[in-house]
């Protein structure tokens, strides 16, 4: 399956930025750090609907998991997820370490999410 967010030539070695290669460790295991690409990151902001507020509130008179603000939080990741990989390829990574994730409220119901990492490049370490 073709990624549509890979966006570095074929020969690159961005062409094999892949999850396995995204960690939140400061190495990947077997992969020795060959050079430091620097900070890469991807963003959103988000804000609940009217809708969402409303079933949410629903939610959350019969407690347990608001599932609708989980699939909300979990959309944002994943988007920031995937900006960050688009970005590191940009820059030719095929690994980023270090990741991490922050969240934001800018004002009641705006929420921004962070997902940020270093990209590098790396090669199987010897031995």
């Amino acid at each position: 399956m073709t990624d549509p967010y890979n966006t570095a030539p074929a020969h690159t070695p961005a062409s094999f930025l892949n999850d396995a290669m995204v960690t939140t460790a400061l190495e990947l295991p077997g992969q020795r750090i060959v050079r430091n690409l620097g900070l890469v990151r991807g963003i959103t902001v988000r804000s609940r609907s009217v809708v969402g507020n409303f079933f949410g509130g629903l939610q959350t008179i019969f407690g347990g998991n608001i599932t609708i603000y989980t699939q909300l939080c979990e959309q944002a990741r994943h988007e920031t997820y995937r900006d960050m990989l688009q970005h590191a390829r940009q820059l030719g990574a095929n690994a980023v370490i270090a990741v991490r994730y922050d969240a934001t409220e800018l004002m009641p119901g705006l929420t921004e999410v962070l997902c940020y990492g270093t990209a590098v490049v790396v090669e199987p370490s010897a031995g």
